[in-house]
């Protein structure tokens, strides 16, 4: 009986593993749909239209998107995919309204499907996040907040498991993506289940589970010492590379801020209108349109010139930086290993080693680490991609390699750098988790005699917060009146004894930066006050100082 009961779950294990199989499903059957929307009818139908049909693709698909975002997501509905599912991980009270779901969905179909270059990994990950978080709302009482974090990556694990046809590189990037240099592994067992039943389910639905590249991989010579330098080169170059990438596409995001809609819109679908019929002048087709594989086949498919290929590389990174500020839908993830493969096909060339696919395969790892920050996933991708085993450890130097020259660099904006430890956590934690909005205040033209009788003696206060109507004026207690006669308490107001001097508290401030506040002035009340003055409450040294309390009282 003993032996038996050694197989049983721990704890609440049982529930999330159920919880991510639910999900496992919906992603796979929503992501089978998408894919085959997007590449069957529209993709395959849009590199059929006459050139100049296809030049005006993407101009379409994006005005699509805009349009779709705003009516079917509603207002404040953003096209932003798998950043959403990492900005989700971090907060303490993530916000991913399921009608935001169909709308991304669409939108991503609109970008990409219309020749848009991001990549459709973008919109299963949202998809996967999005059903996930909607499934902890419904079982909320059930999960705990690491809980919630775990069904999460699971979701991600699922959405990119399915359209990328690689469950154990979907696992590996939902796990790597929230931090640049630590993974979350409390999520690896729902996410194993997520991406496994999430394949299955892709796979029986479409019968299809080839590889994204299909050209990568072959025959490989026995391993030389010479491949691992020339991974460690290629490492170098792709770090750079990714550096630059990364820099670009955050400015690229950052600019539909201070930009119009409308102008964003017409100038990068011209833009993009423009590169469809150099592409086609230069490669004999419009490579710069869509995700970018067929770029890479066109790469693959026979020998290139170098200049050729450094063209298309640097193309398709003004045709990805084009559809991002444009504000179109879709992941990041295929256009670097689109430009890893190109990258790595240039490097190849040049040391005269074309005979295998090895440095395209070594280009595509270490590019998309760089950029992702992710690299055993980029080298899990490799091996499930090229299905050659022999790849793997060029493969580790070049993504080893490409991580330490590419330094802090990485595409997505909400990637944290590592864990924090339990008591780091809780000063990340905002001020308003301890700020008290019920406190009496005493107005500026009440006396001394008035402050002490009814705060400092009546209410055991030791400072008490002045305020005028709304408008927040300083601190007056003992500190400030204790020097004063008793016989001078009626005829001194509070204003003439207010300290206006001492430090006050933004209500978007973190615990850490209350504490350091308060440590330096010497105090232990912080008044928290808006940028135009009013007054919100009060923040106590006691009550941060109760950190397992706060930590209960905020979900923690």
């Amino acid at each position: 009986m003993r032996f038996l009961r050694s197989f049983r779950l721990a704890g609440r294990l049982p529930r999330v593993l159920g919880a991510a199989v639910g999900v496992g499903v919906c992603v796979g059957l929503l992501v089978a749909l998408f894919e085959q929307v997007v590449v069957e009818v529209m993709l395959e139908r849009l590199f059929e239209l006459p050139l100049w049909q296809q030049a005006l693709g993407p101009l379409v698909g994006l005005c699509a998107a805009a349009i779709l975002l705003r009516v079917v997501g509603g207002r404040g509905t953003t096209p932003a995919t798998s950043d959403e599912y990492i900005k989700a991980f971090h907060e303490r009270s993530p916000r991913l309204p399921l009608r935001q779901l169909p709308a991304k969905l669409l939108a991503g179909a609109a970008t990409i499907g219309c020749g848009g270059a991001l990549g459709m990994e973008g919109p299963s990950i949202f998809a996967g996040a999005s059903l996930a978080h909607n499934l902890q709302r419904v079982l909320g009482r059930f999960l705990r907040r690491e809980e919630i974090q775990m069904l999460l990556t699971a979701g991600a694990a699922a959405g990119v498991a399915a359209i990328f046809r690689a469950p154990a590189t979907g696992v590996i990037f939902a796990l790597e993506a929230p931090y640049r240099d630590d993974v979350t592994r409390r999520a690896l067992l729902p996410s194993l289940v997520a991406s496994a039943v999430s394949f299955l389910m892709f796979a029986v639905v479409l019968g299809d589970t080839s590889p994204v590249f299909p050209g990568l991989g072959g025959d490989l010579r026995t391993l030389a010492i010479v491949d691992l330098l020339g991974g460690a080169l290629l490492g170098v170059t792709a770090g750079l590379g990714g550096r630059g990438f990364s820099a670009l596409v955050r400015w690229a995001k950052a600019l539909p801020g201070r930009v119009g809609p409308v102008g964003r819109i017409v100038a990068m679908g011209g833009l993009l209108c423009g590169l469809a019929f150099a592409t086609n002048a230069l490669f004999g087709s419009p490579l710069s349109l869509g995700p970018g594989v067929r770029s890479a086949e066109w790469v693959l498919d026979v020998p290139r010139g170098v200049w050729l290929i450094v063209a298309l590389f640097g193309i398709r990174i003004v045709a990805t930086l084009a559809t991002v500020v444009a504000g179109g839908t879709g992941g990041l993830f295929i256009p670097l290993a689109v430009q890893g493969v190109l990258m790595g096909t240039v490097v190849g060339v040049l040391l005269d080693q074309t005979e295998t696919g090895l440095y395209p395969t070594l280009g595509l790892a270490a590019f998309l680490g760089a950029g992702y920050r992710a690299p055993i996933a980029a080298v899990m991708f490799v091996a499930e991609s090229s299905q050659g085993s022999a790849f793997v450890v060029p493969a580790l130097v070049a993504a080893a390699v490409a991580q330490l020259v590419a330094g802090r660099a990485s595409v997505s904006s909400h990637q944290a750098a590592e864990r924090l430890g339990h008591l780091e956590r809780r000063f990340m934690l905002p001020i308003t988790s301890v700020l008290r909005t019920d406190v009496l205040t005493v107005p500026p033209d009440a006396t001394i005699s008035e402050l002490m009788t009814m705060h400092v003696l009546g209410r055991r206060e030791r400072e008490v917060a002045v305020v005028d109507g709304r408008h927040y004026i300083g601190m007056c207690g003992l500190d400030q009146i204790g020097d004063l006669p008793r016989s001078e308490w009626e005829s001194t107001t509070v204003r003439d004894m207010v300290a206006v001097d001492l430090p006050v508290a933004n209500p978007s401030w973190t615990l850490r930066d209350a504490v350091a506040a308060m440590d330096k002035a010497d105090v232990e009340m912080l008044a928290v006050v808006t940028a135009d003055g009013t007054f919100v409450g009060l923040v106590l040294e006691d009550d941060i100082l109760k950190l397992d309390e706060i930590l209960e009282e905020t979900g923690g």
